[in-house]
């Protein structure tokens, strides 16, 4: 196969123009005879990665492989090319068979108690106890991550409250923990973070509910944060729907979004690892990462560092490399430095995906 020549500013490294060459969709950093140039000029950036995605899920639940496809495809099309699905209803690994698709990551399906989540998504376990055994069940299901429910509303007590005692969560933890998986949770308020970071979770998501001693703990172990900001802008529309039923429920979820950018803001600055994650899916609509990464420049980070966060940053944390010998061909590239102005991630001028030009 004759191969594939590309020359121009190679991200995250910057500085001079520099050439990489695609052979059977892996990057080489030695001259290929023949090869055919397809960029000259312009920034390289490795293969966007949106670290909180639902492909699969729709409002109504799952929906069929199909519509499935049209997601990812729209995530590609934005310059994602790498997806950790945090949870979904359907089983998308005919998609991984597809390589025209972005590359998934899947997290099996989301653990849960019966009416302590979305209806129909997740797994519901009517005893607790059951948690470690699910959670090996959905390691050897998934992809290395395993998706809890940390916090819902508790309907008895009208507010966020946390679905599993701390003992359940050490047992839990350790079991995906034995099987060579990660574990993350969707976490809204205050409550459920102590005793999920005392068992050694891996990440949090949305994590709206951060105090500094939570945020001190995640800098400290290392913890990841994905905030999935532009779902977290819903949070209003959510309280309002469940004001009249649970007020107190509401006025909570309204105090977590009107004080969240300073709280991302205090995690950023503590050090605390960050990604972005779109949570598209559902009632957030797919090939969103841009405003994401917008959104994190907005709370704080550098532009050079919200990219990083959607791109060579969460490949590493991920265990993906970036643009290197032997790496997957997975390339987005801009006429623009897009660490100058995150608005040229809106204009790919090129998407290679596997060695692939799309």
């Amino acid at each position: 196969m004759t191969g594939l020549h590309l020359r121009g500013v190679v991200l995250p490294d910057g500085g001079e123009p520099r050439d990489l060459w695609v052979v059977n969709g892996r990057i080489r950093t030695r001259a290929v005879p023949g090869a055919r140039t397809v960029v000259d000029g312009g920034y390289l950036v490795p293969g966007l990665v949106d670290a909180h995605c639902h492909v699969g899920l729709g409002a109504q639940g799952a929906v069929d492989l199909p519509e499935a496809v049209e997601q990812a495809l729209l995530d590609r099309e934005a310059g994602t090319l790498l997806i950790r699905d945090c949870g979904s209803p359907l089983d998308t690994r005919p998609l991984q068979e597809r390589l025209d698709l972005p590359r998934i990551i899947r997290a099996g399906r989301h653990l849960a108690r019966p009416k302590r989540y979305i209806r129909y998504l997740g797994v519901e376990l009517e005893d607790e106890q059951d948690l470690p055994a699910a959670v090996a069940e959905q390691a050897a299901n998934g992809d290395g991550w395993v998706k809890l429910v940390g916090d819902w509303i508790d309907r008895g007590t009208g507010d966020l409250a946390p679905l599993w005692s701390d003992d359940v969560l050490v047992r839990a933890i350790e079991a995906a923990h034995a099987a060579g998986a990660r574990v993350t949770a969707h976490v809204f308020g205050e409550d459920a973070l102590p005793g999920l970071l005392a068992a050694g979770i891996d990440c949090v998501e949305h994590g709206t509910g951060l105090t500094d001693d939570t945020i001190a703990t995640m800098a400290a172990a290392g913890t990841a944060l994905v905030p999935t900001l532009i779902n977290i802008e819903n949070f209003p529309d959510i309280a309002a729907s469940g004001a009249d039923r649970f007020p107190s429920y509401a006025k909570h979820m309204r105090e977590l979004h009107a004080r969240n950018r300073a709280t991302v803001a205090a995690a950023v600055e503590a050090g605390v690892p960050v990604f972005a994650g779109t949570d598209a899916g559902g009632g957030i609509e797919h090939g969103r990462i841009v405003d994401e990464v917008q959104a994190l420049h907005g709370v704080g980070l550098s532009r050079h560092d919200a990219l990083a966060a959607a791109s060579w940053a969460a490949r590493e944390w991920l265990g993906f490399p970036s643009l290197v010998e032997g790496a997957a061909a997975d390339v987005v590239v801009y006429d623009r430095d897009p660490r100058e102005d995150l608005a040229a991630l809106r204009r790919p001028s090129l998407v290679m995906l596997r060695g692939r030009i799309h």
